[in-house]
């Protein structure tokens, strides 16, 4: 029955009873009900729509061949803002379609050197899916030779245009480094990667945090050649990055 066909028959519908009071029987409260459900759901329509107004548009199967590398970082962080405000586009992708799309050739338009701290997802905080990010992680976002060489094929193979080195609030490995126990296993490998950022932070645990990215940019940008010849040509960017896991923001660090 078509919803305009419920709102006639519920109009039309003659309301009465023996005893002479008014009083709709029960197919016509099925009815009623019906037609107030379908005038509901109609006018919550209309206000997700007005919303979905105002979100910030995803770029439509980003090539990254046509690319900046400074509209790379643009769509992340579009993509970041969405994903504050609740609004993620691309769990609407058919993910079967890019599935197939990807089966044999991947274009990432960006790479992003992330901890491997399960409160990061890193899709989810830029709005991205599958084939669109090249996601290297590692506790305490460091760089190491297999780290560099992951990055190095993202840009060399891959073409991506932008590098995020993404530190975040409250990171284990860089507050286990300012603590500087004693630890199981291999843990204690990853202190001297970050332990400059210590220094210069003065054990603060959230600006070590931010130094810590910094660095680890800084030593993509200048040690690799790859990566520093891709940045010399302006094709790449390469940025340090900080995300909130109270509010899921992502702040660029200067």
């Amino acid at each position: 029955m078509k919803p305009t066909d419920i709102s006639a028959q519920a109009v039309g519908m003659a309301c009465r009873c023996d005893c002479g009071s008014i009083e709709p029987r029960g197919h016509e409260k099925h009815a009623d009900l019906a037609r107030r459900s379908f005038l509901r759901n109609a006018i919550a329509g209309t206000a997700v729509a007005l919303a979905g107004a105002t979100v910030i548009p995803a770029l439509p199967a980003l090539a990254q061949s046509t690319l900046t590398p400074e509209a790379a970082l643009k769509a992340l962080m579009d993509g970041n803002q969405r994903y504050v405000a609740g609004q993620l586009q691309s769990l609407n992708d058919d993910l079967s379609i890019l599935k197939a799309k990807t089966v044999e050739k991947q274009e990432p338009f960006a790479a992003v050197l992330s901890c491997a701290d399960s409160r990061v997802p890193v899709e989810f905080i830029f709005d991205q899916s599958i084939g669109q990010i090249f996601v290297v992680r590692v506790a305490g976002n460091v760089t190491t030779p297999e780290i560099t060489a992951s990055l190095e094929y993202g840009v060399a193979v891959l073409g991506t245009r932008v590098i995020v080195v993404l530190g975040h609030g409250n990171c284990g490995a860089v507050k286990a480094t300012i603590e500087g126990k004693a630890v199981p296993g291999q843990i204690s490998v990853l202190y001297a990667p970050i332990q400059p950022a210590v220094v210069a932070a003065g054990g603060n645990l959230g600006a070590a945090i931010d130094a810590n990215a910094r660095m680890q940019a800084t030593l993509l940008s200048e040690a690799s050649p790859v990566i520093a010849a891709a940045i010399k040509e302006g094709k790449l960017m390469v940025v340090a990055a900080r995300y909130d896991i109270m509010s899921g923001n992502v702040s660029l660090l200067t």
